[in-house]
């Protein structure tokens, strides 16, 4: 048995990859569930859907994971109206519930009424239903 000098290159080599290892593996195996950003033609948006993108990435995606099922500080929007409730409220999963929590906001999420117009919120329910 070899013992290192704490000075010695080898040393820090060893400390360097002891941390660097599991540092990547956790990396590797915390992302597999994100896919990488696609645009709006390769996800097949139309103009109404692709501005409701845009509207979400300004307003929703820094609290929502679009496209993960791990969501941030709020429920992730994936496949959000394939079910039948919404996950935190347990209100059903339709595009009335969905525009009342958008305007008037729910627990923490802030309300978007003052914020965003109707044609907006219509936007970002066409986007929500690509999802």
């Amino acid at each position: 048995m070899t013992i290192l000098n704490p000075k010695s290159e080898l040393f820090n080599l060893k400390l360097v990859l002891v941390g660097l290892i599991p540092a990547i593996a956790l990396l590797v195996f915390a992302g597999c569930d994100i896919e990488r950003r696609r645009s709006d033609a390769e996800l097949g948006l139309n103009a109404q859907q692709a501005a409701g993108r845009k509207i979400y990435d300004n307003y929703c995606d820094r609290c929502h994971a679009p496209y993960s099922s791990r969501g941030r500080q709020g429920p992730s929007m994936k496949n959000i109206f394939k079910r039948q409730y919404l996950p935190m409220s347990g209100m059903p999963a339709n595009d009335d519930r969905v525009t009342d929590i958008v305007r008037m906001g729910r627990n923490k999420m802030p309300a978007y009424g003052q914020v965003l117009n109707q044609q907006q919120i219509e936007d970002l329910l066409a986007y929500l239903h690509t999802l």
